[in-house]
């Protein structure tokens, strides 16, 4: 008798008991745990009482009833891999997973029952909906992780699945810098930006380290002040003292309901925000964000974009989609009295997220340019201070922070 045959009639009797039992594997684990004992010593009984195989290694055995049953199954041991980045299936015969920044076939083979039972346990806690009508869905799993699907006919003939980790968790600018992600000069100066209550934008390209990044940052604000966040899904998982998160809402199957990320910046405006935080802006909502920072309530986000110039255009383009009385002579003087600092952030090809650049608005415009300083950039492989105009100096100097370039400045050196 094989290990499966083993495990198989294991899972079963758990999924019985259960049901009997009324309770929820995912949400009650110390539960589920009891019962998968209970089962194990069953079965061990009845073996040596029949002479039949029993469970050679009970707690490998115990791992997988778990998984199976309150877990993501064969997945899951991708989770718990924390060299693994990202998670992907293209047909259930082929499962990839990112680990460095590369990407690997796995020998993991799911059938087409498996992968929608999959995503079924995956959505069942995000109370958002995949169907003919809605093929698409982001969503965050329980344990933070983002979750994205695409189902047939929008894809040719197989469930398309997305999965991806944050690896490095980190909740400060300290882990980030002895990461390798940024030197701990720019970490400090970064720090003290943020405290001096600067407007920052993070850009970078997909996986980058763009929601990483930001989120260390945050970690630097006061924990006097109220933080509230508004996401499409829920993933800066921010550790503050008085925060409020946000996620957008798709529509139900009757059409009603919907709660864009527009929606959710007014709402932030009316909830005695002291820094406001949107997760990533690629549309109009870019137009809320510029009237909120404009109304003197520091705040960051993310952006995607292939530097820090081209995020400050990239976010003097995405505001003129609110409508047609938005016009470049009010986003572009507003872009630049509006956002303080932009911090790009790369992935090389040997899968290292580092920050190459850090540039500073000096509040100027220049024809239609906002003008630009480079505080940071990476010479010689090597993120330094670049001497470069620093926004409200003023602000640092009330923080008693020696800016770069100055004497006594060697912290930012």
């Amino acid at each position: 008798m094989t290990a499966e045959a083993v495990r198989n009639p294991l899972e079963m009797r758990v999924r019985r008991l259960v049901r009997h039992a009324g309770i929820d594997p995912e949400r009650e684990p110390a539960a589920l745990d009891r019962l998968i004992g209970q089962a194990i010593d069953e079965y061990e009984e009845q073996s040596l009482r029949s002479g039949t195989r029993t469970v050679d290694d009970r707690r490998d055995v115990h791992r997988s009833i778990r998984d199976a049953v309150g877990r993501l199954g064969p997945l899951q041991k991708y989770l718990d891999d924390p060299q693994v980045e990202e998670i992907w299936i293209d047909e259930p015969s082929k499962v990839f997973v990112s680990r460095g920044g590369a990407s690997e076939l796995t020998s993991t083979v799911l059938d087409e029952g498996e992968v929608r039972d999959l995503v079924e346990r995956m959505l069942r806690a995000s109370g958002r909906r995949l169907d003919l009508s809605m093929p698409f869905v982001d969503a965050s799993l329980q344990t933070g992780e983002r979750l994205h699907v695409v189902i047939p006919d929008v894809t040719r003939r197989h469930w398309a699945i997305n999965i991806r980790k944050h690896a490095l968790k980190a909740r400060g600018l300290d882990e980030l810098a002895k990461a390798g992600m940024l030197t701990p000069a720019a970490a400090a100066f970064l720090r003290d930006a943020v405290r001096a209550g600067l407007n920052v934008l993070v850009s970078g390209a997909t996986q980058a380290g763009k929601t990483t990044l930001l989120r260390a940052m945050l970690g630097a604000v006061p924990a006097s002040e109220r933080i509230v966040s508004a996401e499409e899904v829920f993933e800066l998982d921010l550790d503050h003292r008085d925060v409020v998160a946000m996620q957008t809402r798709p529509p139900s199957i009757e059409g009603r309901g919907e709660i864009t990320l527009r929606r959710l910046v007014r709402e932030a405006m009316r909830m005695r925000p002291e820094r406001i935080v949107i997760g990533e802006v690629r549309s109009a909502e870019a137009f809320d964000l510029l009237v909120a920072l404009n109304a003197g309530v520091p705040g960051a986000c993310t952006i995607h974009a292939n530097s820090a110039r081209e995020a400050v255009l990239k976010l003097c383009t995405l505001p003129l989609l609110a409508g047609e009385n938005v016009t470049s002579s009010f986003v572009v003087p507003t872009v630049a009295r509006s956002v303080d600092l932009v911090v790009h952030v790369v992935r090389e090809r040997s899968g290292r997220r580092q920050v190459v650049e850090i540039a500073g608005v000096t509040g100027r415009v220049e024809g239609e340019h906002v003008e630009m300083s480079r505080l940071f950039e990476k010479r010689d492989g090597k993120l330094v201070a670049a001497g470069g105009e620093v926004p409200h100096a003023d602000r640092f100097a009330e923080l008693d922070a020696e800016l770069p370039g100055r004497r006594g400045g060697r912290r930012w050196e």
